[in-house]
């Protein structure tokens, strides 16, 4: 390998070991085992449906968390680049370094104010009309433990398929435990799982970073409609349970914007439509079920006249249930903005 690139890829996952040092126990315990699970994947080369050898994976978690001990009160480190040293959250500066490498690197903070890193090998890149860049992203160079598939970060949105193809595993195998009949399952059985995982994990990675694609640009829409006082707002409740709804609120209203329309423009067989649904965190049924209500009326009858109507009305909805958010923060005073905006959204369902 390029030691350039070999050398910034021991640079980045010294940072995403940082975040993981200081983040990795954010996770309640099953999901982090099977996240480290999956790690330990990653790092080993292994094929998803490989089973993992049971005492080399603890052996391998006891020393990843005698690493994360002894860096959790490291700062996170500039980023040499030849004679250049960056800051490791100046994306573009970095990019613009990397750029004849074939890389994309990315870094930002996520959910809670949490740091995240990466570095993937440069699948392509895509210019929106309305100011949008797109990056995405295959091979996986430099992780952490947690790798979301998407990244919005200003006008830069990140896509990583490795990523996606690992949350669709993680999916899989959870659903395994009592396959129960509901609609990540109506989903998984659109693809050949019983009979080979790798193409199946193949088939619907391809088909699902559209929805992927979808959901960012509508983010980055939202985004324009709210302007900068939305991620204002956020920082000023990071780890609440506002900060959830606020992001629930900004996810149902990018999906109302693209991801829907576009989903119901070309539903095929419903498989992503069944994903969409079975993917939806608590927070965003209970804010929206009426979503939920749809699907199930187009589940008996195969017409999607009412979702369109309800992803029209829901685009107002959200949107002004965003903008109250907005105006409630300009005039609520420190202590109360949390407990305001909670009391708000709750009274916002759709």
């Amino acid at each position: 390998m390029n030691p350039e690139i070999s050398g910034l890829i021991e640079q980045v996952q010294r940072n995403c070991h940082i975040a993981d040092a200081r983040h990795g126990a954010d996770y309640g315990l099953c999901t982090y085992l099977m996240k480290m699970r999956e790690y330990y994947r990653w790092e080993r080369g292994l094929p998803y449906g490989e089973p993992l050898d049971r005492e080399a994976v603890g052996d391998w978690l006891s020393e990843r968390e005698a690493l994360w001990e002894g860096l959790a009160e490291e700062d996170y480190r500039p980023l040499t680049l030849g004679e250049h040293r960056l800051d490791p959250f100046d994306v573009e500066g970095v990019n613009l370094r990397i750029a004849d490498l074939g890389l994309a690197y990315s870094a930002g903070l996520v959910q809670s104010g949490r740091a995240q890193f990466f570095l993937v090998r440069l699948l392509e890149r895509e210019e929106g009309d309305d100011g949008f860049r797109l990056w995405v992203g295959g091979q996986e160079l430099a992780r952490g433990l947690h790798v979301p598939p998407a990244l919005l970060r200003g006008q830069d949105i990140f896509l990583r398929r490795d990523s996606l193809k690992q949350l669709l595993w993680e999916k899989y195998e959870s659903w395994l435990w009592s396959r129960p009949d509901n609609a990540l399952g109506r989903a998984l059985a659109c693809y050949p799982f019983e009979r080979d995982v790798a193409l199946a994990l193949e088939q619907m990675t391809a088909r699902e970073m559209q929805v992927v694609r979808d959901h960012e640009i509508g983010e980055y829409r939202a985004g324009r409609l709210l302007g900068p006082g939305w991620e204002a707002l956020l920082l000023r409740v990071l780890g609440t349970p506002a900060e959830l709804m606020l992001r629930a609120v900004r996810d149902h209203l990018a999906d109302c914007l693209v991801t829907l329309p576009r989903l119901l423009d070309d539903l095929g067989d419903g498989a992503s439509l069944h994903a969409y649904v079975g993917n939806l965190g608590h927070m965003r049924k209970a804010l929206f079920p009426a979503l939920l209500a749809a699907y199930e009326d187009w589940r008996i009858d195969r017409e999607p006249a009412a979702l369109r109507r309800l992803v029209a009305q829901g685009r107002a909805h959200w949107q002004a249930v965003a903008e109250a958010a907005l105006a409630l923060d300009a005039r609520q005073p420190e202590g109360e903005i949390a407990g305001a905006l909670k009391t708000l959204i709750e009274s916002r369902t759709l």
